[in-house]
């Protein structure tokens, strides 16, 4: 496999579409929360930490129209439903655990890089602004 750019990922290859359906924020969020098995939709809510209620309804229905969650409703009196991962969900628990890994081990680095960044782009904007007038003669000579 080629990693030439154009050529790994072309519009209709299979790790295009892989890095679409799991590249928004919650998706990674709800996935890496069901790994330790079926939950609630409020028990979700509660472990994503600051998704709203409407935004993982959408986030789940992505997920199940690709087949990585599976959404069970149980015939009871309340109602009761849970999502859990599907077995092609399953696969991604170890891309995920790396990931997760890798945002633990570097997050404050990337972090740290972002603030140093910030204060460069804010002393560059500074420097831009600070517009150094000619001097002017309040006399000039006459010719």
């Amino acid at each position: 496999m080629s990693l030439r750019p154009g050529i790994a990922f072309l519009a209709d290859c299979p790790a295009l579409l892989a890095l679409e359906i799991i590249a928004s924020k919650w998706s990674m969020v709800t996935l890496f929360a069901l790994t330790d098995g079926p939950l609630r939709h409020g028990e979700l809510v509660e472990l994503s930490g600051g998704i709203s209620r409407k935004v993982l309804t959408q986030t789940l229905r992505r997920l199940q129209a690709n087949g990585l969650v599976e959404r069970h409703a149980y015939a009871e009196a309340p109602p009761r439903v849970e999502y859990a991962l599907t077995d092609l969900g399953r696969t991604l628990e170890e891309p995920i655990r790396m990931l997760t890994a890798w945002a633990r081990e570097n997050g404050e680095a990337v972090v740290t890089f972002r603030e140093t960044a910030q204060v460069a782009r804010a002393i560059e904007a500074d420097q831009a602004t600070l517009v150094k007038t000619p001097h002017v003669d309040e006399n000039p000579s006459r010719f």
